[in-house]
């Protein structure tokens, strides 16, 4: 049987629709996973029930993160945040890292999971960064890779694409600050904002501050390698469960 991978969903901000993209899906779908959409809930035991019943976790992009959650007040250049998905991602994340369960996260996730460990993050990286930043908002299609990423040597991120240097797309304004412990900043742009973070200790869990399920949309093959990387090890988690 294919490995159960669980989708976060975006919730809307008057809490009445939940939306996953096709392109997220199809990722998961296309690298040989089994999809489920995840319904944004806050009791601690059916989240942990939920995550009993993930072979992998997949954190998709969306709204900005509550500040609060890492000790800041809003600043003035935060856009919109929704509570409750924050609150159910944090809490299935630190359940699925208790159980060692691989994990890829992008955009928002990237920052989610880095939170979710201990870390914290920019909430406007043009407001608060000192130092002169290239466009991190790109405007072009979704599929096209605007800049690069410059990743680790040796990093999980490294071994699955075999490259020291990578093109990707780009449509964030926060990012991660203080990598969390027990992670990694393994890619970065050419002007320091962190591009990636892996767990240090977890055989697979990785953020990407950018979003490869559109660059699969372009035939981009190391998107292609990074989803089926994940699938791959959710199999082997899948396998040591049963």
């Amino acid at each position: 049987m294919k490995p159960v991978i669980g989708i976060t969903t975006s919730i809307d901000v008057e809490y009445t629709h939940l939306s996953v993209s096709k392109s997220n899906i199809d990722a998961i779908t296309l690298s040989g996973g089994l999809p489920i959409a995840l319904i944004n809930m806050t009791n601690e035991q059916d989240i942990k029930a939920i995550g009993d019943q993930l072979d992998g976790l997949y954190v998709t992009g969306g709204y900005d993160i509550n500040p609060l959650l890492f000790g800041e007040e809003p600043h003035p250049k935060l856009g919109t945040i929704t509570p409750d998905r924050d609150t159910f991602e944090l809490a299935l994340l630190r359940y699925m890292l208790e159980r060692n369960k691989p994990i890829l996260a992008v955009c928002r996730g990237c920052q989610v999971l880095n939170i979710a460990a201990g870390g914290d993050m920019y909430q406007d990286i043009y407001e608060q960064m000192n130092q002169e930043l290239i466009q991190h908002q790109q405007q072009a299609p979704k599929a096209h890779a605007s800049h690069y990423a410059w990743v680790k040597d040796k990093s999980l991120l490294h071994r699955i694409t075999g490259k020291r240097k990578l093109l990707v797309n780009s449509r964030h304004h926060q990012a991660n600050r203080t990598i969390a412990p027990g992670f990694s900043s393994v890619a970065e742009a050419s002007d320091g904002v962190n591009e990636a973070i892996e767990s240090v200790t977890h055989p697979f869990v990785l953020g990407l501050q950018w979003h490869p399920e559109n660059l699969l949309e372009a035939n981009d093959k190391d998107a292609r390698r990074i989803y089926e990387a994940f699938i791959d090890s959710a199999k082997e988690a899948k396998h040591e469960t049963n």
